[in-house]
């Protein structure tokens, strides 16, 4: 089922993402921390369901631990003792607090990503920048694609390989290393021949050339104007907010936060309201549709 964000107008879906991604990587606030990575993480399942949640669990989880433990170990600032390492090296309360921060950070923006790949896909990302920087829109677009586009063909190419006796989940490690090494390069022929024939194919079309036209199926209608107005305001409001050092929050030498304000709180509330917006279009958009088939 197509995800009722990913109809509105790709401006739409950019502006989002990218005042997303950059304050999902930017603040370090516990608070804008939490919003990030829940509104993340659901909205990634709504997407992609059991999938998000298999692959939260499986990988996110498992590396947030990780991050989580290893910044304390290398990482001894802080005033906040609260024992001596083997080593002799302090551990402190702040370089435990700032990992786990490091850590939901990047696992709110793996989430962001997982939904960016679902939401700007790669005809919306040139239809952005196309005319602007064709030969950069491109590239730009392969790599962004190349990843599911990777793990799709390597799945294909391990049971081609699988059912001619290849199989790398069996056999003595010397096979194991040989099977491996052998669909690690037919893998990167395979991309190479595929980047080749892309290339090929868009200089046939024209593509970049000055004057050309281009198909384009998308439409900035009402529907979009008001999600761009409601999305742009909260992320200004947040910048603003931002720049003004109501989100600020330091780890070393000592935690320090900035006061809790009325306009402090209301940053927050437009961080929520920016991140929950395509929670809520899709909830919307659901809710509308059980009600048109109800009336049928």
């Amino acid at each position: 089922m197509r995800s009722a964000f990913e109809g509105y107008h790709p401006i739409v879906n950019f502006v989002y993402f990218t005042f997303v991604f950059i304050y999902s990587m930017i603040f370090m606030h516990p608070l804008c921390l939490a919003i990030s990575l829940v509104c993340g993480f659901s909205y990634s399942v709504t997407l992609r369901g059991k999938k998000a949640i298999r692959f939260n669990l499986l990988y996110l989880l498992p590396m947030m631990i990780i991050a989580a433990l290893v910044n304390p170990a290398f990482n001894h600032e802080g005033v906040t003792i609260l024992t001596y390492l083997d080593s002799g090296n302090p551990l402190t309360l702040e370089s435990i607090t700032f990992g786990i921060a490091a850590a939901v950070m990047l696992a709110s923006v793996v989430c962001w990503f997982n939904c960016y790949n679902v939401i700007m896909t790669s005809d919306k990302f040139i239809y952005l920048f196309g005319r602007v920087i064709p030969a950069l829109s491109l590239v730009l677009s392969m790599v962004l694609r190349f990843v599911p586009r990777f793990k799709a063909q390597l799945k294909i190419i391990s049971n081609g390989q699988k059912c001619i006796g290849r199989d790398i989940s069996k056999g003595n490690i010397i096979n194991r290393a040989k099977y491996g090494i052998k669909i690690l390069s037919i893998m990167i022929t395979w991309a190479l021949e595929n980047a080749i024939e892309t290339a090929d194919s868009m200089k046939t079309r024209g593509y970049g050339l000055n004057g050309r036209t281009a198909f384009s199926i998308y439409y900035f209608d009402r529907r979009d104007k008001k999600a761009l107005i409601i999305i742009g305001g909260t992320g200004l409001y947040v910048l603003v907010g931002s720049l003004l050092g109501r989100v600020y929050f330091r780890y070393f030498p000592s935690m320090k936060s900035a006061d809790i304000t009325p306009y402090s709180i209301s940053v927050f509330t437009a961080y929520l309201i920016l991140c929950i917006s395509p929670i809520v279009i899709e909830s919307w958009e659901n809710r509308r549709w059980k009600l048109l088939q109800s009336k049928i």
